[in-house]
């Protein structure tokens, strides 16, 4: 099972993640926040404070949450120029 163990909060929306097998590797989380009740998140005082949950994802104060699966699988698809 995928755990996230250590975060670190870097610039432009991106979180560090370091799992449980050793892993590590780099997320955007900007295609993700913005909208609903994740607007409060673009804030960036608000955007620091994630956090890892007991079940080993991530998540904010709101509530708004992310699997340690998806975050592990999850491939960012930059655009053709």
């Amino acid at each position: 099972m995928n755990k996230i163990v250590r975060i670190k909060i870097l610039n432009n929306y991106r979180i560090r993640l370091k799992f449980n097998d050793g892993i590590s590797k780099t997320v955007n989380f900007l295609p993700f926040i913005g909208k609903g009740f994740t607007k409060e998140i673009l804030k960036l005082n608000y955007f620091k404070k994630a956090t890892i949950e007991p079940g080993g994802g991530i998540a904010w104060p709101n509530g708004y949450d992310f699997c340690p699966d998806f975050l592990k699988e999850y491939v960012e698809i930059t655009p053709k120029k």
